[in-house]
């Protein structure tokens, strides 16, 4: 298999759409700004949802489905939802074509119209309380854990596979309290649940924090989020979790029994994640010569590849590769035995390779006959030749010192890429020449916020939730401070 990609330090953009259409991950679909989501890159996705989902439903909560359409007059209730939403709302007014008598084809009727427009969902608070509206009474009813998985429609103008696009899946989870702690306890739970979710599982090692005010998620009081390093030094939010207050409960009248006998408004919060998970994978870990994949999360962990001349040779060689395969299953592994006889050992090499497949086995004519395997570790690509005798041991263990590795490597790179400014010019200097995260003093205006995006295009990414509240002076003001944020410029 020929080089497919370009290398990551002539174009780093280029390289991760190469690598995200050449490993058979996605590709551009005919509806400008979505995406086709292909079997490989599917399984993936159906990875971290599976994992996701199980621990969802540890943590007590359920899966339900709401209407993909949202009556416009929903998203009037509550201001800053609609003030954060409204350009990216894909509007549906009519409910029928028709044939073009004078021009031929087809055309909307224009007697279809709907006597109010629907809109696809963006995100689905409003239709989801509306309906809250109609479970909850008393406290005997609270608390609510609900999470969906769905598709949304956000009606973006510069798209790129996975990490922005007008369409994307998802899951959101949307939950009603009795107290106001109820619900701050779960948005922390669920931020919590996302990190060890990124560390255990995507070998990401994410900071965990709060948004500022000017970043918070569109009608919440408190966003909470994970963020991530890519290896081009942009930041990748991960992942969000959000305090509601009680601003959709309000909106949307929603009141309950509390034990007293009072009638008091519910608390509310929302979280979720999304496929652009898949672009954090690819962009955190992989490399030139293709993707470097998690254990974990890898659809195929483990491949077998057969070395021959001739059926005979591969008759013997599938009689081992057959027994080897059968053995690492046993232990929970997934194992493919690639036989085909269409394509050549070297171009398989290189098509697993670039896949990310983490452990790569080869078997030829001299392993039959020393009862051996050659074993191939696709994050250091280093090889060595074993005994077939406890292979499934060996590779068992294998696995897990991958999914640390990459980790650690992740992790090495984050550290080795953030630092600490306390003057102006050194931070403009950093944001110039370098790239990572760099910890700052901020005086907590919108202002300075604002100000500090414009003249180096870095955001604060979080303030972090283990904050230090130490004195100083913000790098761009000179006003008090309470403590650093997190600066960088990200996706």
């Amino acid at each position: 298999m020929a080089k497919v990609l370009t290398s990551k330090e002539e174009n780093y953009a280029q390289w991760y759409n190469d690598l995200v259409i050449k490993a058979d991950l996605a590709e551009n679909s005919a509806v400008r700004g979505c995406m086709v989501i292909k079997p490989y890159g599917y399984a993936i996705w159906e990875k971290i949802r599976d994992q996701l989902d199980r621990m969802f439903k540890a943590t007590g909560h359920e899966n339900a489905y709401f209407p993909l359409f949202i009556p416009k007059s929903f998203f009037s209730r509550e201001a800053d939802h609609v003030k954060g939403f409204a350009k990216e709302c894909a509007v549906v007014t009519h409910y029928r074509l028709k044939n073009d008598e004078i021009n031929g084809g087809i055309i909307v009727d224009p007697e279809a119209s709907l006597e109010e427009e629907l809109i696809i969902r963006p995100t689905s608070e409003t239709i989801i309380w509306n309906t809250y509206k109609n479970w909850i009474q008393s406290y005997r009813d609270l608390p609510i854990l609900i999470n969906q998985w769905a598709n949304v429609v956000r009606w973006e103008m510069r798209t790129r596979l996975f990490l922005r696009t007008a369409e994307f899946l998802w899951q959101e989870g949307h939950t009603a309290h009795a107290t106001r702690q109820e619900a701050l306890d779960e948005a922390n739970l669920m931020v919590r649940t996302y990190a060890e979710f990124a560390e255990k599982y995507m070998a990401l090692p994410v900071h965990i924090g709060t948004k500022s005010e000017a970043e918070r998620f569109a009608g919440a009081v408190e966003t909470y989020c994970i963020e991530a390093l890519m290896q081009d030094g942009k930041a990748l939010q991960s992942g969000t979790s959000h305090f509601l207050g009680q601003n959709f409960a309000r909106a949307f009248d929603v009141k309950f029994t509390s034990k007293e006998g009072k009638l008091e408004y519910v608390w509310a919060t929302s979280w979720g994640v999304s496929t652009r998970l898949m672009g954090a994978l690819v962009m955190a870990h992989s490399d030139n010569n293709g993707l470097v994949l998690p254990p974990k999360l890898a659809p195929i962990q483990v491949v077998i590849v057969p070395i021959y001349k001739g059926p005979d040779q591969l008759a013997g060689i599938t009689n081992i590769a057959e027994k080897v395969r059968d053995e690492i299953e046993k232990k929970g592994i997934s194992v493919k035995y690639d036989s085909r006889d269409t394509y050549k050992p070297g171009w398989k090499f290189a098509e697993y390779e670039l896949k990310g497949v983490p452990v790569r086995l080869a078997i030829g004519p001299r392993d039959v006959e020393n009862n051996t395997v050659e074993i191939a570790r696709r994050d250091t690509m280093e090889k060595k030749t074993l005994s077939v005798e406890g292979i499934s041991g060996y590779i068992s263990k294998l696995l897990d010192e991958i999914q640390e590795n990459i980790y650690n490597k992740a992790l090495d790179f984050r550290e080795k890429n953030t630092c600490e400014s306390n003057t102006w010019d050194e931070f403009v200097d950093i944001m110039k020449n370098r790239s990572g995260f760099v910890y700052a003093h901020w005086d907590g205006t919108p202002e300075t916020e604002e100000k500090i995006k414009e003249l180096t295009k870095a955001t604060i990414r979080l303030i972090p939730l283990n904050r230090k509240e130490e004195e100083g002076k913000c790098i761009y003001t000179g006003k008090k401070s309470a403590g650093r944020v997190l600066f960088a410029k990200a996706y």
